[in-house]
């Protein structure tokens, strides 16, 4: 019998993918149904459900859970959300009682089919002032809100795609099946996921490190859909991270894996979405570290650690690693943090994934402080193809500006 912690919200995955026989049956009803775009956050979205990321959740929401969860993270029957998973549309003639079939805004795939329970609108501005503290156009979530269409659909879906994530992914797509048993298999009962969206640099090996004192192992978990202009794609962060692995870390301590969503970019309610769909895949733990899942200088460097403190205490079975402000120290001669460093701030390296990309985008060669050479070379590599008019410009602003 597995040790893991348990799924949130229910004993079992609730995983939302047809198969077999019952796939091949609703693909052929589906072709015949009024169709629904999805765009890039909603598929990541679907695929989740698919797979029992976002257990206990049977589809995409309605008003009273979209309305529960913007004001006070919790759904209409009490479950814990931080963030609202909704599907839009600009269609008038869609009604309650439809069904309608939803597809790919990239491949034109068909995704899922869906039961209309609801069809309604918000006030997008509140969802954005309350999931991302602002609304700003310059905030890459308010972006993604505000290009929602008139109204939101809710209901039941089935799911018929797997998004193309293991065709184009391999062994680095897992579903939360799949890493439960990875977990099981090795003997593992706490495992830490480490969420990322860059290669890893020595900041965050450190963190790795320490959460493999703490527990049995950790999941190097990395954003798979869609991310900001500018950030490194997921194959090359992939190698890079396998490098890293590979080089620095005791056998059988980590397994890198990749999850389908995009990023939201919502900063702490984000870490506590992390958490959650992490309990999913089995792990006990996430790291949360500075100003995770932040953009800019919306939300202050510790935000992250702090919200997991004004929930209730049942809310999720995953608990957060907290850790400190970290960086190289010349004087420690190595990495530290602002708990176990006694120097001062001219002895200190920080580092962040910005200034890596910022680095490497000027054709910096990357300090033995900011990345192990083996990780620099699989990215000078890649930034080595980049005409010079492809290059996005990376600024160093808010946290990572420090």
């Amino acid at each position: 019998m597995s040790k893991l912690v348990p799924p949130h919200g229910s004993d079992t995955l609730n995983a939302l993918a047809l198969s077999g026989d019952a796939l091949s049956a609703e693909l052929s009803r589906a072709e015949s149904l009024p169709k629904i775009t999805c765009s890039s956050r909603e598929e990541g979205d679907v695929v989740m459900l698919g797979i029992g990321g976002f257990n206990p959740l049977e589809g995409f929401m309605g008003k009273a859970d979209w309305q529960g969860v913007c004001d006070n993270m919790t759904m209409a029957n009490g479950l814990f959300w931080p963030i609202p998973v909704t599907l839009s549309t600009d269609d008038e003639d869609v009604k309650a009682g439809d069904e309608v079939a939803l597809v790919s805004s990239k491949s034109g795939d068909i995704l899922a089919t869906m039961t209309v329970t609801e069809k309604y609108t918000i006030d997008k501005d509140h969802e954005c002032e309350t999931v991302f503290k602002t609304t700003e156009d310059a905030h890459p979530g308010v972006v993604m809100v505000k290009a929602q269409g008139q109204y939101n659909l809710a209901g039941p879906i089935k799911v018929l795609s797997d998004g193309g994530f293991p065709a184009k992914f391999g062994d680095l797509y897992m579903t939360p099946a799949e890493t439960r048993a990875y977990f099981d298999e090795k003997g593992w009962k706490t495992v830490a996921a480490f969420q990322t969206r860059n290669p890893m640099h020595r900041s965050h090996e450190y963190l790795a490190k320490i959460a493999v004192e703490i527990c049995d192992g950790v999941m190097i978990h990395s954003v798979l859909g869609g991310l900001k202009a500018g950030d490194i794609p997921a194959d090359v962060r992939s190698e890079a991270i396998s490098v890293l692995i590979e080089n620095y870390f005791v056998d059988n301590t980590i397994l890198q894996s990749g999850y389908p969503l995009d990023m939201r970019y919502a900063g702490p309610r984000e870490a506590l979405l992390h958490a959650l769909f992490r309990q999913n895949y089995g792990c006990s733990h996430l790291i949360v570290g500075r100003d995770h899942a932040g953009v800019d200088d919306y939300y202050g460097p510790f935000d992250a650690h702090n919200i997991f403190d004004e929930i209730a205490e049942d809310a999720l079975v995953t608990q957060p690693l907290k850790i400190d402000w970290t960086f190289w120290c010349h004087e420690c001669g190595g990495m530290s943090s602002m708990k176990t460093c006694p120097h001062e701030a001219k002895d200190r390296v920080l580092l962040s994934g910005t200034k890596v990309r910022k680095m490497l985008s000027d054709g910096e060669d990357l300090p033995q402080e900011f990345s192990r050479p083996e990780v620099a070379k699989v990215l000078q590599a890649y930034y080595a193809t980049i005409k010079e008019e492809d290059k996005v410009e990376v600024k160093l602003s808010g946290h990572s500006a420090k």
